[in-house]
């Protein structure tokens, strides 16, 4: 009788490293996926570039808007132009459920204020006032170059799209740090994060004045003329506006060997860059279950409001698909449709950073290089806020990955009681759908340049790919 007892090396669990066991096919892949990947985070660095973006590369594939075509089987729709959802259709009706892959698409940034204009009374500089939005370290974003981006809508109703800092010729600017030698009381008696007050990142945005010298404040006056000239507007129009500054750097290959990607928004732009495409590479497949893919806003600030997760558009956009479909779209259909649908909350994961390992536990940690990270729950302190995947599920997505060779491996946000963060995962559970959190390891997250490997972004898309197309 052959013996079929398993070796001491199949008993274990270990991840392996894509740039070592990954064929050199795949390793190829990889490289090259990556090559779009950063033309798009340079290209949508808000939500609403992202939805545009996302549009412009659904329309070249023959995806319709749901409201304007009867019959397509790939459909999208946009909410307000920062949010939307993309399917292909299946075969089976919604009320089995489907497979969605949902990511976020806001990041940390500053915002103007309201009423941002100002001149300094002390220098005669023009300056905007900023709010930053999301979970920032506010010394990042002193001395370094920024970009405004944003919507203006003018007092006469027509919409002004703002891009300023992005190509070689524009102007960036600058929130000026205080220099080191002034900096004792200031700045280095204080904690980290007090160090740099939120009241003071504001970015010097104009320095000539007006040369007839009559105005009493003749560098906000010059501002002022040099935007009605430029672009139309009035000071009234800020009041309404909603304008971003980001970082003007490129994102761009990183390490001597290229093999990672440095660039803001990876958090979490990756996961959605990764999961759209997925889509579009199973367009050709006539699949059984509805294949989803849902980008939210706001998950930064709770995911709240009418773009955010715990908003209806994504509950109302399944409606909509049932109805497409001719199916009975009521609610306890719709209620049905959830409860029976597998989804990945695709959203990065916190990467063990060489510098800093000990806010890790490593068997409990994701590693670049590994592939796709897995994690079954989130939230600080006593899993608080999480959604804590259950077993089947867990491991129905695990052997989905396995079986179509995707490099995966398993992990948490940092050891326990040491910090802690959320997803949208629990949003789409309370909806009664099997979730799990599943997205690229990332180091620096919620920095300026966030930094990712080239073989976790091609595993996460492969891994997207495959989760979108099982039965």
């Amino acid at each position: 009788m052959k013996n079929t007892k398993p070796k001491k090396s199949e008993l274990a669990f270990e991840r392996k490293n894509f740039w070592k066991d990954a064929p050199p096919v795949e390793q190829k892949e990889a490289m090259d996926y990556a090559v779009d990947y950063k033309e798009f985070l340079n290209q949508a660095k808000t939500e609403r570039e992202v939805t545009a973006w996302a549009e412009k590369l659904l329309k070249k594939h023959k995806f319709a808007d749901i409201h304007s075509k009867a019959g397509a089987s790939k459909v999208y729709s946009i909410f307000r132009g920062k949010t939307m959802a993309v399917a292909i259709l299946g075969s089976e009706p919604l009320s089995k459920g489907f497979n969605m892959v949902a990511a976020h698409i806001d990041s940390p940034r500053l915002d103007l204020k309201q009423n941002p204009l100002y001149e300094d009374s002390n220098t005669k500089l023009a300056c905007m006032r900023t709010h930053y939005y999301g979970g920032i370290k506010k010394y990042q974003w002193v001395s370094t170059p920024l970009s405004l981006h944003g919507v203006i809508v003018k007092q006469d109703g027509s919409v002004l799209n703002i891009s300023i800092g992005e190509k070689d010729n524009e102007p960036v600017f600058i929130i000026p740090d205080l220099l080191p030698h002034l900096a004792a009381k200031e700045q280095y008696s204080k904690n980290l994060n007090d160090a740099i007050d939120a009241s003071k990142l504001n970015v010097v945005f104009s320095g000539m004045v007006q040369p007839s010298g009559e105005e009493k404040k003749a560098a906000k006056a010059f501002a002022l003329q040099a935007l009605n000239k430029a672009y139309g507007i009035t000071e009234a129009d800020f009041l309404s506006a909603e304008l971003q500054l980001v970082p003007a750097v490129k994102a761009r290959d990183a390490g001597i060997d290229s093999s990672m990607v440095v660039g803001y928004g990876q958090d979490d732009r990756v996961c959605a860059y990764t999961a759209l495409t997925a889509l579009i590479a199973n367009q050709s497949q006539k699949p059984e279950r509805t294949m989803i893919v849902y980008l939210s806003d706001k998950e930064e600030v709770g995911s709240n409001g009418a773009t955010g997760a715990h908003s209806v558009f994504v509950q109302d956009f399944v409606a909509d698909l049932m109805a497409y479909k001719g199916e009975d779209n009521s609610s306890a259909n719709l209620r049905k449709a959830f409860i029976n649908s597998y989804i990945l909350s695709a959203d990065v994961c916190a990467a063990v950073n060489p510098n800093y390992p000990n806010v890790h536990e490593i068997e409990n940690a994701v590693i670049l290089n590994y592939g796709i990270g897995v994690s079954k729950f989130t939230g600080p302190r006593g899993k608080y806020g999480c959604n804590d995947a259950d077993a089947e599920f867990s491991a129905q997505v695990l052997n989905t990955f396995t079986a179509a060779g995707v490099f995966w491996q398993t992990g948490e946000l940092g050891k326990v009681d040491e910090g802690g963060g959320g997803t949208i995962a629990y949003i789409l559970a309370n909806l009664g759908g099997h979730v799990i959190d599943c997205g690229v390891g990332i180091l620096g997250m919620h920095s300026l340049y966030e930094l990712s490997s080239k073989a976790d972004i091609y595993s996460t898309y492969k891994g997207y790919k495959v989760f979108l197309a099982n039965k």
